[in-house]
């Protein structure tokens, strides 16, 4: 089975804000190691800041390296990683060679992830503040 039989296909709907994607539950053994591999593409956080930069436009591998503060083999590395993942995509220029974003639903998925971290900070925080203020309250009283 190809990376194209068992990628995700993962669309934005911008009215419902919602994703919606094939179910996981009938994969193969094969598609899940898939799958998985697409999330560990996803779980190294250089890899997240090159698809941030290239959110904002294609850059070639000097551009980000200078960017994210690492070395050009290092990027290229990641750029390798990220695609064999099919998230980005190269492109020879003469000598130069540009790097873009080869789908696009990739940030669907990372603002989803995003959000859901987002909510659950607030809930922390409040849960902290309600305790905090249990506590302030208990040590006037006591």
């Amino acid at each position: 089975m190809s990376n194209e039989e068992v990628k995700l296909q993962i669309g934005h709907d911008a009215e419902a804000s919602q994703l919606s994607c094939p179910s996981m539950q009938g994969l193969t053994d094969e598609a899940l190691l898939q799958v998985a591999a697409y999330f560990q593409a996803l779980s190294e956080p250089t890899r997240l800041q090159i698809l941030n930069l290239l959110r904002q436009g294609e850059r070639n591998v000097g551009e980000l390296a200078q960017a994210c503060g690492f070395t050009s083999a290092n990027i290229s590395r990641h750029l390798s990683v990220l695609m064999q993942q099919g998230l980005v995509q190269r492109e020879g220029r003469g000598s130069a060679v540009f790097y873009s974003i080869a789908d696009e639903s990739v940030y669907a998925l990372c603002d989803l992830v995003c959000g859901n971290i987002g909510r659950q900070m607030e809930r922390q925080a409040s849960q902290r503040s309600s305790f905090m203020k249990g506590v302030r309250a208990t040590r006037r009283s006591g």
